[in-house]
């Protein structure tokens, strides 16, 4: 997943930030409500975790922004609040989930996953397309009933594909979406060519249909 972290205590953020990587995760952080507009205006994330008191402003303006622009990012808010109102009115205006500080990082996990599969996958610890089948706890993949080994990039990319199947997607927003900060340290998008290559060659070495695309000059598309 590529998470976006929204906390100014700068401690806190590091602990999550630091335990989501050691997954495999894409972290970005920010500590205030400007520089979270300025990355949500820049870039699309899976799950928001939200502190809703920042120093120069509400968190709940984020969950406005979100929905005035039409954004489908799961969100999380996490905050020293424990009040109804705070949690209703957090609720109410678009967020997912809300988890009081202090708290443990494993249930903090919990909750972005449940929340996340909730958002995008209905809930449902199993994903399946045609042939293609996805154990989402376990992060396994069988094609026709006979699991094949995928790398955790090449297994994020066929989850980012399947999830946003049928539409076109731009190279430049595959790498921010699997690769986040780190993309600025390529010239150019070779490897991303090398993943999705390697992806292909084992989906067609298991006998899966080919519907991933190559959209010339764009990106590529999964057919649905």
């Amino acid at each position: 997943m590529k998470i976006l972290i929204i906390e100014d205590e700068k401690a806190l953020l590091e602990n999550i930030s630091n335990y989501f990587n050691e997954d495999g995760n894409i972290c970005e952080s920010c500590q205030s409500l400007n520089s979270a507009i300025e990355k949500l205006s820049n870039y699309e994330y899976d799950c928001i975790l939200l502190d809703i008191g920042l120093p120069d402003g509400e968190g709940f303006e984020i969950l406005d922004y979100l929905k005035d622009k039409q954004r489908n990012e799961a969100v999380l808010i996490i905050s020293a609040r424990n009040s109804l109102d705070d949690k209703i009115n957090g609720l109410n205006i678009g967020a997912d989930d809300y988890l009081t500080k202090p708290f443990h990082l494993a249930e903090l996990k919990a909750r972005v996953v449940a929340t996340y599969r909730r958002k995008t996958f209905n809930s449902n610890n199993k994903l399946i397309f045609n042939e293609i089948r996805i154990d989402l706890s376990g992060r396994t993949v069988e094609i026709n009933n006979i699991p094949i080994v995928l790398t955790r990039k090449e297994y994020d990319m066929l989850l980012y594909f399947i999830a946003n199947k049928g539409k076109v997607i731009s190279k430049n927003a595959i790498a921010e979406h699997l690769w986040g900060d780190e993309m600025d340290m390529h010239d150019n998008f070779d490897f991303i060519y090398t993943h999705i290559k390697n992806l292909r060659k084992k989906l067609l070495d298991a006998k899966c249909d080919d519907y991933l695309k190559s959209i010339y000059g764009i990106g590529y598309k999964f057919m649905g």
